[in-house]
């Protein structure tokens, strides 16, 4: 995604507005412009970041948006979270394996109504969240990626 031509576009609109005064008003304009480039790139990320947060509450658990910068240039991309709406078992393993656990309420509730939202039971949203938290932990181990965003 190319911010420069946005840029560009918004300093020849400040220039064009400018015009419409005296040469001081011009020259004013042109300074202004020249001095308000980089912040306007570092709004423009921001508006990047807040869209691709919002797209991705609307997504759901297993797929984000993510800005990532080359350089000074921002892409967006869906990132699918690989086997998360899937437990990884070993051919011929079952679900055998019983921990007992000791939750507080507060947390069990919300538990419970995150599995009930998606419409599986509290065992198999609890199987496939751990199995998904052991799975992206040695992933991020393997990965040289940084995640994130800049702000200015």
């Amino acid at each position: 995604m190319q911010l420069d031509s946005h840029i560009d576009a918004i300093q020849q609109d400040l220039a064009s507005s400018a015009r419409l005064g005296d040469e001081a008003a011009a020259e004013a304009a042109r300074i202004l412009s020249d001095a308000l480039g980089t912040t306007l790139h570092l709004r423009l990320l921001d508006l990047l970041g807040e869209a691709a947060l919002e797209l991705s509450g609307q997504l759901g658990n297993t797929m984000r948006v993510e800005v990532r910068l080359a350089g000074r240039e921002p892409e967006l991309v869906v990132v699918t979270d690989e086997g998360a709406d899937t437990t990884p078992l070993a051919v011929g393993e079952d679900l055998s394996g019983r921990i007992s656990l000791r939750l507080p309420e507060s947390l069990k509730a919300a538990v419970e109504a995150a599995a009930a939202q998606e419409g599986i039971s509290t065992n198999a949203w609890l199987v496939r969240t751990i199995a998904h938290s052991l799975h992206t932990r040695s992933s991020r181990r393997s990965r040289n990626r940084l995640q994130g965003f800049a702000q200015g």
